[in-house]
């Protein structure tokens, strides 16, 4: 029976997703792609095969977890398999490089970034770079690893000292600072490569801007006023003119489901800094907005099953009926 199949390295996020099977009656099974083998001489099993694996994964002992997944997917799509969110896909969660050259080739502004490889050389280049700026990982998810730079000295000690963190692939990105007129981001979200809904993200706590509830368990919201403020508030009924690019984005880059995001400096020039192709939701602003990822991701990846499953038959159906001609 074909059946729809989830590859990550992360069971916490995935229990919205699975619930959500759950609660549509879907068939399913996880792939854990930490440690394991491939055997390229097998078949892959019928189905669709939905790749959620994660560019921080390091952070959770996974080191190698996407570079396992990359010869997972060259498997799959090498016998033709349905992917959501192809090799392609695990190409740009894993390097933000790669995501701003699909984004530039695409005509959407990315900010200006250098990459720079070698502790030793971020200095050199800051210096020539024009303060302020940030520096990131060109691996790292949730926002790790970002830090505002204003003088070539906090760099400098930064960078000697001990709490630097260095990218796990050994890329260290030097990126101009983008100052917003409010301390927001706005994040888009695609199921299907068509837009689902936007989220307002307040940066005034810092970068780590994972929206999913396993990394928010103490700071989800701010407890200020009489109510808490939730750092994630959906905006419906969306609409700029980034939108139609991104949508031309996904589908030139094979990415089915994904987040983007993008600020507006105080001049009204908008940026795209992150692409996010392992997406998470917030269940609190989701609950408030009454509009659910997961359960859109879930009822999306049930019609590829779906028609995974007539196009099967229809192969079977044809098979049959030529051999039938060819016996008269």
């Amino acid at each position: 029976m074909s059946r729809i199949y989830v590859l990550h390295e992360n069971r916490a996020w995935v229990e919205p997703l699975r619930a959500a099977f759950e609660e549509i009656g879907l068939p399913f099974e996880e792939w854990f792609l930490d440690v394991g083998h491939l055997d390229l001489m097998d078949s892959p099993p019928p189905g669709v095969f939905y790749n959620r694996m994660s560019a921080s994964s390091h952070t959770r002992g996974h080191r190698y977890a996407p570079e396992y997944t990359g010869a997972v997917l060259a498997w799959l799509e090498q016998h033709g398999r349905r992917v959501v969110n192809s090799s392609r896909a695990l190409q740009l969660e894993i390097s933000k490089v790669a995501q701003y050259a699909a984004l530039g080739a695409c005509g959407i502004r990315t900010p200006k970034t250098v990459a720079v490889i070698g502790r030793d050389r971020i200095v050199d280049v800051g210096r020539t770079f024009g303060f302020p700026f940030i520096t990131k990982h060109n691996r790292a998810g949730k926002g790790l690893g970002v830090k505002l730079f204003k003088s070539a000295g906090a760099l400098e000690r930064y960078v000697g000292g001990e709490e630097f963190e260095p990218s796990v692939d050994g890329v260290t990105l030097i990126q101009e600072y983008i100052e917003a007129a409010e301390p927001f981001i706005t994040r888009v979200e695609f199921v299907g490569g068509r837009l689902l809904y936007a989220v307002r993200v307040d940066t005034s706590q810092g970068f780590e801007l994972c929206p999913a509830d396993a990394c928010r368990v103490d700071d989800a919201f701010c407890p200020t006023g009489e109510s808490p403020v939730s750092l994630f508030q959906i905006e419906k009924n969306f609409s700029h003119e980034l939108i139609e690019r991104y949508e031309h984005f996904l589908v030139e880059n094979k990415i089915h489901i994904a987040g983007i995001e993008f600020i507006t400096d105080r001049s009204g020039v908008t940026y795209t800094y992150d692409v996010n192709t392992n997406t998470n939701y917030n269940s609190k602003a989701e609950e408030v907005a009454g509009l659910y990822g997961m359960r859109a991701v879930a009822d999306y990846l049930g019609r590829e099953l779906a028609a995974t499953e007539n196009s099967i038959e229809r192969r079977v159906l044809s098979a049959v009926v030529g051999r039938h001609g060819a016996e008269r």
